[in-house]
């Protein structure tokens, strides 16, 4: 979301309670809602925050394919898991988390 606010510097006395326009970016669409009324606020979302809520929604239904699978797999008693696998992920992610 692109926000262009020419009154960053703050506003005079008589401009407070005045709603600022957003200007609109290339190849975004506009979501309005209320009574139509044009000097109201305005939210814009392009449309790249549609294709991460894809990514996130595919990556949830992935990853609760794989819990299942894994839960299904310990319950059968086939479940192996990897020692050094798991022991790599650990420290991978507390370095990542800058933990080390």
């Amino acid at each position: 979301m692109r926000i262009n606010d020419a009154n960053t510097a703050g506003s005079a006395a008589t401009e407070l309670g005045r709603t600022q326009d957003v200007q609109k970016p290339e190849g975004a669409s506009t979501s309005r809602s209320g009574n139509g009324d044009s000097s109201g606020d305005r939210v814009e979302f392009s449309s790249t925050l549609g294709q991460l809520s894809q990514a996130i929604s595919a990556q949830d239904t992935q990853r609760s394919s794989r819990v299942q699978a894994m839960a299904a797999a310990y319950q059968n008693g086939t479940y192996r898991p990897n020692p050094a696998a798991i022991s790599s992920a650990m420290v991978a992610d507390a370095m990542s988390a800058g933990q080390f």
